[in-house]
């Protein structure tokens, strides 16, 4: 595999999906006028609702509906891997969505699903903030893992990072990176943002990306943005502060390779 070039995309997403998916197009070109062989879009892209229901109504099932369609078309027409981030998916037989991740291959062929297995059930300490994604979402079940041009991928969903065994068990499965969009709060996120996603790189000897939802949204919510993307040592290869917008860095097998053949940590492990 020889280097590739990889894409985070910042968004500040609205309660109409319309123009959420026109926004991802825009800035999806962007990406791929920058070279980029992948694209990782933020949590939520597609719907930042005023009202947590929302999620429900636009609800796409398995392969069909408008936001798939699109990002299966894009993907085709730029020839761009295409990560998106999360969308609301109808699940048989419950009443709650899945926060499924979608990936699609440069031919628009959708060829991996990761359902958020962690669901963000927190009141903020010292902040009139409480959130109960599990009220609407139901968690997923498994770790999803999946080839691309940039490597042996292992998905994730932001609050999915607080959770270490999550990406142990993806890196045990031969993940080299991980992708983590992400809806991050500003309280969290100015707390523990950077540092636990250049944990989960460093322990692992594998990049991150992490794209994320930046300033407010029409529901007042207000998250935390400064989408990153970071190196198998923890470097900060690219990272975008606030605004919408798009971040590119190239990630190269070589180095990763060599840094785990003569830094082998992963191999140390006793548990």
């Amino acid at each position: 595999m020889s280097a590739v070039v990889v894409a985070a995309v910042q968004m500040c997403s609205v309660d109409e999906v319309a123009t959420n998916l026109d926004v991802a197009e825009r800035l999806l070109h962007e990406a791929a006028e920058r070279g980029a062989t992948l694209a990782v879009l933020p949590e939520n892209f597609a719907l930042m609702g005023r009202r947590d229901t929302d999620k429900l109504a636009a609800a796409e099932g398995a392969g069909e509906g408008p936001i798939q369609q699109r990002l299966s078309s894009l993907a085709q027409r730029l020839r761009l891997w295409i990560i998106a981030g999360t969308i609301p998916m109808r699940i048989p037989g419950e009443r709650r969505v899945a926060a499924a991740s979608l990936v699609f291959d440069a031919s628009g062929a959708q060829v991996a699903r990761y359902d958020k297995m962690h669901l963000f059930d927190v009141d903020l300490p010292g902040k009139a903030e409480s959130h109960r994604e599990s009220t609407n979402i139901a968690p997923g079940a498994a770790p999803v893992l999946v080839d691309t041009p940039a490597g042996r991928i292992g998905l994730s969903v932001c609050y999915d990072m607080r959770f270490p065994e999550l990406f142990r068990a993806m890196s045990a499965a031969g993940a080299e990176g991980f992708v983590i969009p992400s809806a991050f709060t500003v309280p969290t996120g100015r707390a523990h943002w950077e540092v636990l996603l250049r944990a989960r790189a460093i322990e692992n000897l594998a990049w991150v990306i992490a794209p994320g939802q930046t300033g407010t949204h029409p529901s007042g919510r207000k998250t935390y943005g400064d989408s990153l993307i970071v190196d198998h040592w923890g470097a900060v290869l690219a990272r975008l502060p606030e605004g919408e917008g798009v971040v590119t860095a190239t990630l190269g097998p070589d180095a990763q390779r060599k840094t785990r053949e003569e830094f082998p940590a992963l191999t140390h492990r006793r548990l």
